[in-house]
């Protein structure tokens, strides 16, 4: 008897414990979904203060702190399109973000690929210096590479925007510990056993495993380049072959602070930015837990 009811009174504790457990569980994970909702509120919260700003006039946006949205956005988006070429802009943009991505990515796999699986002489030396190019910014050489480009006759065109998108010692970087991490030398030399050559080991071995991180720094190639505006600024003249963040800057000097023209510039110019990360977000996350749950 006292062996039934200490085997009762055991297992009755222990139905206790198991409710006790998954009562601080849910409360745990209660707090967490609470934090997150509000940590997402805090990201989101400029973009929606931005997009509910541009639908109110310049006297409500300096006078008072805006929260919910006003019938104003057409009237700001009409004097926005009445002294800018705001959508000849935007495809100026799209067109030098679009072609730089692509060769920025590229080139700098191709390259990160080529420090990774080639040991050359001065391999090591050569990466370093390509790294240490990363320590100067980029504003010091912005004078010798407008009269470089001065010299070579590309001024007010796009070439100066695009060429040096194929030499990006970060993506570079990036790009050689993929290599050196998702490329099995193994699979190199089966495609040299067969018969392949270098260049076509990499773009039939080498680029496809490497697929997810293009992915992951194209995003950020993208951003970059689109929000760029110190060079455009400086190397093109004429307004209809100017990038859109130089347009809405340009605003300012044109409407007098017309804060509700330039805030309608300003969602405009986010669209293609949060199309490009929707898309591939889940490429970052793929890589993030990958790289979390790799031995």
């Amino acid at each position: 008897m006292r062996n039934a009811e200490g085997f009762k009174s055991s297992s009755s504790l222990t139905e206790a414990d198991i409710k006790k457990k998954k009562r601080n569980t849910l409360i745990v994970r209660t707090i967490i979904w609470i934090l997150l909702i509000i940590a997402a509120g805090i990201c989101l919260m400029p973009f929606y203060s931005m997009i509910i700003t541009s639908s109110h006039a310049n006297s409500e946006i300096a006078r008072k702190l805006l929260l919910v949205p006003g019938d104003h956005f057409f009237d700001n988006y009409n004097r926005l399109v009445d002294v800018v070429p705001i959508w000849r802009g935007f495809l100026n943009s799209l067109f030098i973000t679009i072609i730089s991505t692509i060769l920025g990515l590229y080139f700098s796999a191709l390259s990160g690929y080529g420090f990774s699986k080639y040991q050359f002489k001065g391999n090591s030396l050569l990466f370093a210096a390509v790294l240490a190019t990363m320590m100067v910014p980029g504003q010091l050489g912005i004078i010798g590479f407008f009269r470089l480009v001065n010299e070579m006759g590309m001024l007010n065109t796009y070439w100066p925007l695009i060429l040096p998108s194929i030499s990006n010692a970060f993506a570079l970087f990036f790009f050689k510990q993929v290599a050196d991490n998702t490329v099995p030398q193994a699979m190199l030399e089966s495609g040299r056993i067969d018969g392949a050559r270098e260049l076509a080991i990499f773009h039939k071995i080498g680029l496809p495993l490497m697929a997810p991180s293009l992915a992951t720094m194209g995003i950020f190639q993208f951003i970059g380049k689109w929000n760029e505006f110190l060079q455009p600024m400086i190397l093109i003249f004429d307004t209809e072959l100017q990038t859109l963040p130089v347009l809405i800057a340009s605003v300012r000097s044109q409407f007098n602070v017309d804060y509700g023209a330039q805030y309608v510039g300003i969602v405009i110019s986010i669209i293609p930015i949060m199309i490009v990360f929707a898309i591939f977000s889940k490429q970052i996350i793929g890589n993030v837990m990958a790289g979390a749950v790799k031995e």
